[in-house]
């Protein structure tokens, strides 16, 4: 088994170091922030601030693409984002027609 210390310096170096990551991570902590402002949420409530539509493929940073959920429900959403992406049997399933 990798000692996870190394693990951690590795996967920082490949994906969560770059300019793209930091600038997700910026995004996201941008919208925290403006949340906790407004009085949406607070410090160490357990909510996230989940993007309608995801950063990648929005490109006005209102906070009208934002919303309060829980962990679990932004988990959840995003791993149904996730399965139709892979094109899994839950995105071909609705769009099977029926004669």
């Amino acid at each position: 088994m990798k000692n996870s210390k190394e693990y951690n310096k590795k996967n920082y170096k490949k994906y969560h170091g770059t300019a793209k990551a930091k600038k997700e991570r910026a995004e996201r902590n941008r919208a925290r922030a403006s949340a906790i402002k407004t009085g949406k949420v607070k410090k160490w409530d357990w909510k996230e601030i989940d993007h309608k539509v995801p950063l990648s493929k929005w490109w006005k940073k209102w906070d009208s693409n934002t919303r309060v959920l829980s962990r679990k429900a932004n988990r959840r959403a995003w791993a149904k984002i996730a399965n139709k992406r892979k094109g899994s049997g839950y995105s071909k399933a609705k769009t099977i027609k029926k004669k």
